[in-house]
């Protein structure tokens, strides 16, 4: 088991607002003051959705992730950077696969390749097999990696399809999302069978989807894989939701457990190299 971990934060997501949680950062400025301030903290990767400055919705413009990593990368250059070409609100190639064509110093290193459709509490994810092989496609073609999102066992078995077909080259870096109204459930045999069916070699994250995120964190520190944590998933700090929790909030939480495991945040040239990533 590596002692060094991965730590994926995911400040903002497609759903929380202000409304739900004022903790949560929707402006360019807000999400580059938080993703910078845990960085210091030893979060090696972000998970970027970009928020109209306006309304607060979600948004696909480029412009909006340009001005996001910019300002992160102006005070940590080599932080892995992944983009979202998420399929929840928008369904064009163009839209969904705008922010891979930032370029020079405003490149991300990765963008998310959610590996299937898949239904939320009150919202479809649609991913056909044509725009999962278009999005593969262009990152490859750009130069960047993909965030391989799986939500269950067959989106695992469609990456091993992709890879049989040359879409995706190593090293592979798969979230494992477990939790979901209708996908893998948040226990410890899901997570098994997930990390079990993996590529062999893959590198792996675990998150869990609101009350379950605490849980899946844990057992991935224990299991040896790294995590994915964040207000996108989760909003509250206890399951009995009685304490909103900030950003800097769950990093700490995640970095006690694993301190407690022996385990600690890989270095970013450790995680670039990991990743495949120049440094």
């Amino acid at each position: 088991m590596k002692k060094d971990l991965i730590i994926n934060f995911t400040p903002t997501g497609m759903i929380p607002t202000k409304e739900t949680t004022s903790k949560v950062p929707v402006t360019p400025e807000e999400i580059v003051e938080q993703v910078n301030e845990v960085a210091e903290m030893g979060v090696n990767m972000v998970h970027l959705h970009a928020r109209d400055p306006a309304t607060g919705l979600p948004t696909y413009k480029k412009e909006v992730y340009a001005a996001i990593i910019s300002g992160i990368r102006s005070s940590h250059k080599d932080l892995v950077i992944s983009v979202s070409t998420s399929g929840r609100n928008f369904f064009e190639f163009e839209q969904r696969s705008e922010a891979l064509d930032l370029a020079g110093g405003l490149k991300p290193d990765f963008g998310s390749l959610t590996l299937s459709s898949l239904n939320f509490n009150k919202q479809a994810s649609v991913n056909s097999p044509e725009m999962i092989q278009a999005l593969a496609r262009k990152m490859m073609d750009k130069g960047i990696r993909p965030e391989l999102e799986v939500f269950d066992l067959g989106m695992i078995n469609y990456a091993k399809y992709l890879i049989r077909k040359g879409w995706l080259k190593p090293p592979y870096y798969f979230n494992l999302i477990l939790g979901n109204i209708a996908c893998a459930q948040a226990n410890m045999l899901s997570l098994g069978l997930m990390i079990n069916d993996l590529p062999e070699g893959a590198i792996w994250s675990v998150g869990g989807v609101g009350d379950s995120q605490l849980r899946m964190n844990a057992m991935a520190i224990v299991a040896g894989g790294g995590v994915r944590v964040g207000l996108e998933d989760n909003i509250w700090y206890d399951e009995d939701r009685t304490r909103p929790a900030s950003n800097r909030d769950l990093i700490e939480r995640v970095l006690d457990i694993a301190k407690a495991m022996g385990r600690r945040p890989a270095g970013i040239r450790t995680t670039r190299e990991r990743l495949g990533l120049a440094s």
